[in-house]
């Protein structure tokens, strides 16, 4: 066998100290031992050389489909760990349905990190074996990275940065500005789940049953609902500005009114509750398991049956329709028979959910 050919697995270096220092941001030994203990072990089982970028078959690509879909988000949760999910889980799984709800196969991703100084590499190490553990269960592979350290004080404990790489199907087409009068909207389940998990995680509410978040990859489910309703005309996932902020830039973008039956919006009651206490509206709470589909009404009852088959989606449900009237703007039809205008949200209700 040609020597060339043979992936030789180089000597991995250990980090011998409890905390990150400046020195692991330095560019020498103790950032290659630290960026070998945390990130290579739990990323790259293989342990063949680095290089300075990652190195993809355009051929291989092709075989998915078409078009290339390409996004990046960057992730500054507070706290680092939260009733189901941190970070790391939250970095993979928002990227990978930034990509997904494109109609894109996600494949890639990467990995940059910014670290206080002082951060414990243990805590290092659990975000890198979720961001591991998240990524392999969805079929993906995180290929390339960056690691910064910089001064206590200057950064909140660990900031992540993560792009993606996935290829759109072919036929496929979705957009903003693709709703059309008597489309249906659909939500694939329990709204304002991850925004009340970071609230009870910062000590701010005191909950019997806490609520854990929605945090999951939503590729799967896509090619479930796309299967069902061929027509679909645009997928958004509701992370910060929540549903009523994507159903806004839909009204918007397609030159089309909304109204939305709030009696068919699916709230857990703990989450209604603690926003009534709170003065919040669980329309605009943070999602990141959560995607709003638009598809023609003839498929709606298809693509209902489909999310609530799907693990991420039995509580499906629909809650608003499209109509030809008052362009550009969402209207609620409340429970007590009266009707309201849903907004864009103005400022932030929560900061650092994401």
């Amino acid at each position: 066998m040609n020597e060339m050919h043979v992936r030789r697995r180089r000597k991995l270096g250990k980090v011998q100290v409890p905390a990150v220092t400046l020195a692991h941001g330095a560019g020498g030994r103790a950032m290659k031992d630290l960026i070998d203990d945390v990130f290579i072990t739990a990323f790259d089982a293989s342990g063949g050389p680095l290089e300075d970028q990652a190195r993809f078959s355009l051929n291989d690509l092709a075989r998915h489909g078409d078009r290339l879909a390409f996004t990046t988000d960057a992730f500054v949760v507070d706290p680092l760990f939260f009733p189901g999910g941190d970070i790391g889980t939250l970095a993979v799984c928002g990227t990978i349905n930034d990509l997904a709800v494109g109609g894109a196969l996600p494949l890639y991703l990467s990995c940059a990190v910014i670290v206080e100084e002082g951060i414990a590499v243990e805590t290092l190490r659990r975000v890198a074996r979720s961001m591991a553990d998240t990524a392999r269960s969805a079929g993906v592979s995180i290929v390339t990275g960056d690691t910064k350290v910089v001064n206590r004080g200057a950064c909140d404990k660990l900031f992540i940065t993560t792009s993606g790489v996935g290829v759109i199907r072919p036929h496929i087409d979705l957009g903003v500005n693709r709703a059309r009068p008597s489309d249906v909207v659909l939500v694939n389940g329990f709204l304002g789940d991850h925004g009340a998990a970071i609230l009870e995680a910062r000590g701010e509410l005191a909950l019997r049953s806490p609520i854990a978040s929605d945090c999951a990859p939503l590729h799967d489910l896509v090619s479930v609902l796309l299967a069902a309703a061929p027509g679909m005309r645009c997928l958004r996932d509701a992370t910060r500005g929540g549903v009523a902020t994507v159903l806004n830039e839909i009204a918007e973008g397609s030159r089309v009114g909304l109204e939305v039956e709030e009696a068919g919006v699916p709230v857990r009651e703990e989450v209604r509750g603690f926003c009534e206490i709170l003065g919040l509206d669980p329309l605009y709470l943070a999602n990141e398991g959560k995607l709003v589909a638009v598809v023609p009404a003839e498929q709606a009852d298809a693509a209902l049956a489909a999310l609530r088959a799907h693990p991420f989606g039995e509580h499906a449900a629909i809650i608003a329709r499209v109509t030809d009237s008052e362009h550009g703007r969402v209207v609620m039809r409340t429970i007590l028979g009266g009707r309201r205008i849903v907004d864009m949200l103005v400022g932030d209700q929560l900061p650092r959910i994401c």
